[in-house]
């Protein structure tokens, strides 16, 4: 019998894969921490869905090819990226490792690729600008329009080149397992409270001596004093806007003269009515499985949003994505380039900055190797006749 059994240690030099890294990031990091990474929404039928649906997707290779040269580069409004990825915005990443986003826009800007900065992430988006990263502020809906406004000029003014609206939060997703963790919002119960305590690599990175995350680009929402991420949590729930509608993308069209993403689209229409209002770009999403459960998989209706918008739109997929193959699947079905939020912060919450590295270093590798044993050298000549879709 084989004795199959994934690494858990401290070195993601040993990680063979993004799931590799995911068991590594399990034994470091506190398990509500862990909870709040991996977890889904409801029976989390969606979050295992996101995946099942990329592996229905079935390459048909070419042979007698010649491989010997890949290029895994493609361009993004304008602009060549190294592969066809961007790290996806994500919050609370300073409770993964200290100041964990400029972690992950230093490791992104290192592999040429762009970062999403998240609104509720805990550096402040001049700091993760000035690392030289390609740079998009992601913005949540909060009723505080003014106060929105302010982030999205801070934006302007540091030099982001896009802004990405966050649509799919008109309700925070019904996450069981993780209000589990909690006796009381934001108060860890007595198991979890232990199974801190025995954290200490987590311990001496992220809350000795520098204490408890704040957030560092809601100052003008929060109340006096209360940017903490324990302080700040409940709050910021109480800000989502469930009146977001078309006529505040049109609003945000108007304020940002950049590049506009609208991230939470899963139906053509919606993609075609972005498109009249002048959005620049769309992310296919349904959260990661974090909001609505038993929602489509993204995977599943890209071609016919593709098919919807034309080829000139920028279309981006997220969601469920841990191989390299299935950016490369992603790419034939039609996306420009695929976000991924998971599997960075797997690295990141395994070993930091080299975790996300490394992690990043297995997406390239396994794009390359899917690119020559598809018999197509060159990223942008992958196409539907690369793929087989499951029979419905």
């Amino acid at each position: 019998m084989p004795m199959r059994k994934l690494y858990r240690g401290g070195d993601p030099r040993r990680a063979q894969n993004i799931v590799e890294l995911r068991a590594m990031a399990a034994a470091r990091i506190p398990n509500f921490c862990f909870e709040y990474l991996d977890g889904g929404a409801d029976d989390e039928v969606t979050l295992h869905q996101n995946r099942a649906r990329f592996d229905a997707v079935t390459f048909q290779p070419r042979t007698l090819v010649d491989v010997s040269e890949r290029d895994l580069g493609c361009e993004l409004f304008g602009s060549r990226i190294a592969m066809p990825a961007i790290i996806a915005p994500t919050g609370f990443n300073g409770l993964l490792s200290h100041e964990g986003d400029l972690m992950l826009a230093e490791a992104a800007r290192d592999a040429g690729i762009p970062m999403c900065q998240s609104m509720v992430s805990t550096v402040s988006l001049e700091r993760i600008v000035e690392s030289g990263v390609r740079h998009w502020m992601q913005i949540y809906p909060f009723k505080d329009r003014e106060n929105l406004a302010g982030v999205v000029k801070r934006a302007e003014v540091a030099g982001s080149e896009a802004i990405v609206l966050t649509t799919d939060v008109a309700a925070f997703g019904n996450r069981e397992w993780d209000r589990r963790n909690y006796r009381a919002p934001m108060k860890l119960n007595f198991d979890n409270l232990v199974d801190v305590a025995t954290r200490w690599r987590w311990l001496f990175d992220v809350l000795i001596p520098h204490g408890m995350p704040r957030f560092r680009n809601l100052g003008d929402f929060l109340p006096p004093g209360q940017d903490s991420a324990r302080n700040a949590a409940t709050f910021l729930s109480s800000q989502m806007d469930p009146s977001l509608n078309w006529d505040d993308v049109a609003w945000l069209r108007e304020l940002w003269p950049r590049k506009l993403i609208v991230k939470g689209i899963l139906r053509p229409d919606d993609a075609l009515r972005a498109r009249q209002l002048g959005v620049d770009g769309l992310v296919v999403t349904n959260h990661g499985g974090r909001q609505l459960d038993t929602c489509v998989a993204p995977i599943d209706v890209l071609p016919e949003i593709r098919e919807a918008v034309g080829p000139e739109m920028t279309l981006i997929i997220d969601s469920g994505l841990r191989r390299g193959s299935d950016f490369v699947k992603a790419r034939a079905l039609g996306a420009d380039a695929a976000m991924s939020g998971r599997a960075t912060l797997y690295g990141l919450a395994a070993a930091g900055k080299p975790g996300v590295a490394r992690a990043l270093e297995i997406l390239r590798s396994e794009i390359d190797r899917t690119l020559a044993l598809l018999g197509c050298p060159v990223l942008t000549g992958v196409g539907p006749d690369c793929v087989r879709l499951p029979l419905r």
